[in-house]
């Protein structure tokens, strides 16, 4: 309704034709971005179905994928390794073994619930997410780890990751927790989000073992081309991959 309206200030007194629609467009394609545009006319179209005048439809644009990551977004391995150090240096040991977690295995933040005292007994979790179950595996050495931790603070069962009161730790205590670390760290806040620790672990995995059909089941995703948008590598990284083809003659 807001982008019908919109429009409608828009057109004013204007003939409302194709052509009209098709100015329309135009003028939207140089004030908005391309995601922008297509939602807006998105709206116009499903108001000029419902009232059938389907001679008005106007064509989305066309997005190419994009192909390169944000290299300021972009948290690196030596970065996630500072991070980790900090806060463990804080003594914040529920943080680091949280980051730990979500960095070997790619699970999403919200899935740590499913990270349980019987899970990291037995080496594997099974997640309930988006309407599909998947199992998960630990890596050994960090279900040794979250065994100390489970032991230590006395967790008996349940999720390992949870509050004081015992409930499991949210996305947004999570996203707290990790951006404190960020200037001791000497990491741009910009990187760190726990997602991102989802997204370093794809594109190791795939560096390593080049098989994104594998990768696309541990992420849990439904669509090769999501596991794309992980593993794609920022533009300086394809640069120095051109220049190694040795093509030009000089």
């Amino acid at each position: 309704m807001r982008d019908v309206r919109f429009f409608m200030h828009w057109l004013g007194d204007k003939n409302l034709d194709k052509a009209t629609v098709l100015a329309y467009k135009k003028e939207l394609c140089e004030r908005y971005a391309p995601k922008s545009v297509n939602s807006m006319l998105s709206s116009l179209n499903a108001l000029f179905v419902f009232k059938a005048w389907y001679e008005l439809k106007v064509k989305i644009l066309k997005i190419q994928r994009q192909i390169f990551s944000d290299r300021e977004k972009e948290l690196k391995k030596t970065e996630c390794e500072r991070l980790l150090a900090e806060a463990k240096n804080k003594q914040s040991e529920r943080l680091y073994y949280l980051m730990q977690t979500i960095g070997s295995t790619g699970i999403r933040v919200s899935e740590l619930r499913y990270i349980t005292c019987e899970a990291a007994r037995s080496g594997q979790a099974v997640i309930n997410g988006k309407g599909k179950l998947r199992k998960v595996f630990l890596p050994k050495q960090l279900c040794e780890m979250l065994r100390g931790y489970i032991k230590r603070q006395n967790i008996k069962n349940g999720p390992v990751f949870i509050t004081r009161t015992g409930k499991p730790l949210d996305r947004s205590a999570v996203w707290k927790m990790m951006k404190e670390l960020c200037e001791r760290a000497n990491v741009s806040k910009d990187k760190v989000f726990p997602h991102n620790l989802r997204h370093l672990f794809a594109r190791t995995y795939y560096s390593m073992q080049k098989d994104i059909v594998r990768l696309a089941d541990i992420l849990g995703h439904s669509s090769i081309d999501t596991t794309r948008i992980y593993t794609a590598e920022n533009g300086e990284v394809h640069r120095r991959q051109i220049q190694r083809l040795g093509l030009l003659r000089i």
